[in-house]
């Protein structure tokens, strides 16, 4: 505990005294921000330090597995997207995973979570990506096949979204956009879904390396 009270002090001495006048407008005048950010509640998965973004830029949901429950059930998670959409008006929609998640490892093999009965019950949101990766990615080893796990979990997730009524209607105004990314944790690269190939290709390079996963596994 008493390492988190000396970062409030260095916030506050540093980071928040050197930027006053950014946290009194978003004090006096709301947050605006352009990208609702869906993702892993892993440590090591930090989206403001991801995308470079300050305080009031991204509109983040955090949860295990950065799933998005299906329309009919409601909770936490529909929340924020009904509220950063018909709110908020967020232009952009972000689903991230990451390599190493210890959710899609628990997804791929569900007696992991034998003994954490709420766990089990949340990651069943996700029940349809370990059928995919059976299908798809049986002849992958362990590691490989995990990453493929993660970037077809964030897939299923933009399905997910899509199914909402009020993402749906501004998805087709064109006043709504989304995205699939995967964080490579030991790289730091960050791999952007694109629709016209359906591979991941890092967002760094227009032509950058790709991650594979749907490459003639279709």
């Amino acid at each position: 505990m008493q390492k988190l009270v000396r970062g409030v002090h260095a916030f506050q001495k540093q980071y928040f005294a050197t930027h006053r006048s950014l946290f009194k407008d978003l004090a006096e005048s709301g947050q605006r921000p352009e990208t609702l950010f869906i993702t892993c509640s892993d440590s090591r998965v930090v989206p403001n330090l991801i995308t470079s973004s300050g305080p009031g830029e991204l509109f983040t949901v955090r949860n295990v597995g950065n799933i998005v429950p299906h329309v009919s059930q409601p909770g936490g998670t529909a929340a924020a997207i009904e509220f950063a959409t018909e709110v908020l008006g967020v232009a952009n929609i972000v689903v991230c995973g990451h390599t190493h998640c210890g959710a899609i490892q628990a997804i791929l093999h569900p007696e992991q979570t034998k003994h954490l009965p709420i766990v089990r019950k949340w990651l069943g949101h996700a029940e349809r990506v370990r059928a995919i990766v059976e299908e798809r990615y049986a002849h992958l080893e362990d590691g490989p096949r995990s990453s493929a796990a993660a970037a077809e979990n964030v897939l299923v997730q933009l399905e997910n979204l899509r199914a909402f009524p009020f993402v749906a209607e501004r998805l087709e105004k064109g006043t709504l956009q989304l995205g699939g990314w995967v964080f490579k944790i030991e790289t730091g690269q960050v791999f952007e879904f694109d629709p016209a190939t359906e591979q991941f290709t890092e967002i760094v390079a227009a032509s950058g390396p790709k991650l594979g996963y749907r490459e003639d596994d279709r």
